[in-house]
């Protein structure tokens, strides 16, 4: 994993990460801030997290920060039940084999793409993300830490730190994923798209979940 911190890059991402297929509210897909909303939101435990790890790895996975990741995973049509076979999904819903690298395989299904991953990451979202975090393969950890690395330069990680999941950290990531409601609650691609209220409904949950994990004395580390 990655040794060195490096500066963020400016600039948006020409596309979502990636996209499985059009779908029905539940399917995989691609890529308000009103205050029933906001108040909706879990706020994190504790002070703000900073990105930085003192175990080597650049961000730290805190049950919050696990909880948004797998809220995107089931926003993206990758969670499957918590199954860590999401981190070999291809956009379409087909399965790959190897971590090694991200694969590289064009599907054609509605739309032509290469997306690939818990996070469906396109090709080039992925190299340029690898490269700068030092990522030399394609597996869950590498993923986790690819999909924060987008979360902070869309300028979310910190907003989510200091608040929890709302409406408005949603709509900051909604250039990065399509599946992910804009402040009008459509996506940001015209594509199928989640509803605020059902992502916080699943976030809440899984942050429940996952807090149940720590204070057990376990972590959830995704297996492949």
């Amino acid at each position: 994993m990655l040794l060195l911190s490096l500066p963020l890059v400016a600039g948006a991402v020409p596309l979502p990460s990636g996209s499985l297929a059009p779908r029905e509210a539940a399917m995989p897909s691609e890529r308000h801030g009103q205050r029933s909303n906001e108040a909706a939101s879990l706020p994190a435990a504790g002070p703000r997290v900073q990105p930085r790890s003192e175990e080597g790895s650049p961000y730290r996975i805190t049950p919050e920060r696990r909880a948004l990741l797998n809220t995107i995973r089931f926003a993206e049509g990758t969670w499957l039940g918590g199954s860590a076979e999401g981190y070999r999904t291809l956009y379409g819903g087909g399965q790959f084999t190897s971590l090694e690298r991200h694969p590289e395989i064009t599907v054609r299904r509605g739309y032509v793409r290469a997306a690939a991953g818990a996070y469906q990451f396109l090709p080039d979202t992925w190299e340029a993300a690898a490269s700068r975090l030092g990522l030399d393969d394609f597996g869950p950890e590498a993923q986790d830490q690819a999909a924060l690395h987008l979360i902070e330069k869309r300028g979310a990680l910190q907003r989510f730190d200091r608040g929890g999941l709302c409406a408005e950290v949603l709509a900051r990531l909604a250039p990065e994923w399509a599946s992910l409601p804009t402040h009008g609650g459509g996506s940001y691609y015209g594509q199928p798209v989640k509803g605020v209220e059902e992502l916080l409904a699943f976030y809440r949950q899984e942050l429940e979940r996952q807090r149940d994990i720590a204070r057990s004395g376990q972590s959830e580390t995704a297996q492949a």
